[in-house]
């Protein structure tokens, strides 16, 4: 059984995202762990954290809290991210959560070429919505394909979007649907 990591970055009580997301989390069989990051409590990685970091580190002191969500991202097979397109992005909250689980020794560890992936996920999907058109997908699911591919060790990223949800005329419940069906059609 799959152990599967919902990270929640929806601000919103009736995100749309998260809707689009719960949709594709009922496609797994596993046990599902959902993160809502407005409810963490996250701080943006400072200098303090750094060191605490590093000094736990150095001691081999993995049990550390600060490692908690580091070593929960690491163990999950598959980590569905829903994030929803704000300013050519994602929220400022996913930005802090990656800073906080990117520990080397836990996700990641420098070999002779650089980092390597140490997560044992072998799937992340990256769901989003927009209320007009994704300009650039590389701002949001491009940096965090990239993440999990060269730094985490997921080879697989798979971006799933419902675009032109606020737009003059949006059949939203038409929109929707059809990013259901793309999820659909993947499994």
């Amino acid at each position: 059984m799959d152990n599967i990591l919902f990270i929640d970055a929806c601000a919103r009580e009736n995100s749309r995202t998260r809707v689009l997301a719960k949709y594709l989390l009922g496609k797994f069989d596993g046990n599902i762990t959902t993160l809502n990051l407005y409810r963490l409590n996250l701080s943006p990685v400072d200098g303090d954290t750094v060191n605490r970091r590093d000094i736990a580190l150095q001691n081999g002191d993995f049990d550390d809290p600060l490692f908690d969500l580091s070593k929960q991202f690491a163990a999950a097979d598959i980590i569905v991210i829903a994030a929803p397109y704000w300013d050519m992005s994602f929220p400022s909250i996913l930005k802090e959560y990656i800073e906080n689980i990117c520990v080397n020794g836990i996700t990641f560890h420098y070999g002779t070429g650089g980092a390597v992936g140490d997560c044992k996920g072998r799937d992340l999907y990256y769901v989003t919505t927009a209320g007009g058109c994704i300009i650039n997908k590389d701002y949001g699911y491009g940096y965090i394909s990239d993440l999990s591919k060269n730094m985490l060790g997921i080879n697989r990223a798979h971006y799933i979007a419902a675009e032109n949800l606020d737009t003059v005329g949006a059949d939203v419940s038409a929109i929707l649907s059809k990013a259901k069906m793309d999820i659909d059609l993947r499994f």
